[in-house]
């Protein structure tokens, strides 16, 4: 339906190498998306991503209505420019904000009604205001308005959840492609169904007859434990329609992504390498360094050794230590380089395993907890 292609290239086991094909670019997949959820990654500018490897951003339709407005972003020359960003831009739809601003919103089948938590205005989404936005500012990626209940949830408030978000993914297909402006690539539409197997199959069976251009699994990381979000994962990436692409939506430690890569998931995008970075734990080859340790005042070793960004390129653990420990905002900007960096070129090792068959063996999650005793060695 959109101007989304995309290709199977190679297969190991159920994980899928990939190119997904989009106005703005190609994407080799498995693919992370950086979060820019204000049009930026805090900490990290766009030129600064590209050269770390980004291939896609994703951004926030919620937030970016609330603080600018579509039809300002549309007048600045679409979402690409005002941010400038020249390559693939995906766009979560705000129901992600459904959950996280549970206190805030009020849910009915016409959709949602928002109080700001910014200045206390009202904003109001509906799955055709939701696609139309998404059109008008050209984004490459765009979601269906869902509802992500929490857990633990009653079976019945899920199934109803998922009754609506069903209802609101056939209301936005009915409106995209009408937006008459710069035309966003490609709509996706949301699986829900909490961690109910028959909901989350019965939502998979429903959403496949409908002509999306590629299918996302939420919500997971809404307080389950990480076997039941694994397991939510495994009852639904293998079943999804093989010609279009899968996206794990906010799911991203190392060792989950594997796990998901393993099961045919070819997208995703968490807050978690941005976020950790700013409270001073960094992603290693071998482990977390959670950085404001003492054990790293006078550690003369970079985060990494495997690592080529500008932090482990030019400082030590001690330095960095330093900077955290003094408040320094330099801290805060050296260590999202290098979480993303991470992130962004360990994807690129799971494409290397599954191209050289061989993601059975791959050793690359580093961002495994450890021993104490590991992490004193580290």
């Amino acid at each position: 339906m959109g101007e989304l292609r995309f290709r199977v290239e190679r297969r190991d086991g159920l994980a899928r190498l990939g190119r997904l094909r989009t106005p703005h670019g190609e994407v080799a997949t498995p693919a992370f998306m950086p979060v820019g959820t204000m049009g930026a990654v805090k900490g990290m500018g766009q030129d600064l991503l590209l050269a770390s490897g980004a291939q896609i951003l994703m951004t926030n339709l919620f937030h970016l209505l609330e603080r600018v407005g579509a039809e300002r972003i549309v007048g600045l020359g679409g979402l690409h420019r005002f941010i400038g960003w020249d390559g693939p831009l995906a766009m979560d739809s705000g129901g992600y904000q459904v959950f996280s601003l549970a206190g805030l919103r009020r849910v009915s089948d016409g959709g949602v009604l928002f109080q700001s938590p910014h200045d206390g205005s009202r904003v109001e989404l509906t799955p055709e205001r939701v696609v139309e936005v998404q059109e008008l500012m050209g984004v490459d990626l765009a979601m269906v308005l869902d509802e992500c209940p929490p857990w633990p949830v009653e079976r019945e408030e899920a199934a109803e959840s998922l009754r609506r978000t069903t209802l609101w993914a056939r209301r936005s297909l009915d409106r995209w492609g009408a937006a008459g402006g710069s035309g966003a690539a490609g709509l996706f539409g949301i699986v829900q169904g909490s961690f109910f197997e028959d909901l989350r199959l019965g939502a998979v069976a429903e959403l496949a007859a409908l002509p999306f251009d590629g299918y996302a699994i939420g919500g997971v990381s809404v307080g389950e434990d990480r076997e039941l979000g694994r397991q939510a994962v495994s009852w639904v990436a293998p079943v999804l329609p093989e010609d279009r692409p899968r996206y794990l939506m906010g799911l991203g430690t190392p060792e989950d992504i594997v796990h998901a890569v393993g099961l045919g998931v070819d997208l995703f995008d968490c807050v978690l390498p941005s976020r950790n970075a700013r409270h001073g734990t960094l992603f290693s080859s071998t482990g977390m360094v959670r950085i404001k340790n003492a054990r790293y005042r006078d550690d003369p070793r970079p985060v990494d050794a495997a690592c080529g960004c500008s932090l482990c390129r030019r400082h030590s653990r001690a330095f960095l230590h330093h900077l955290f420990r003094c408040g320094e905002i330099t801290a805060k900007v050296l260590a999202t380089e290098h979480n993303v960096r991470f992130f962004l070129h360990f994807m690129a090792g799971l494409r290397r395993a599954i191209a050289a068959g061989g993601l059975a063996d791959f050793g690359g999650a580093g961002g495994r907890e450890g021993t104490a005793a590991e992490a004193e060695r580290r």
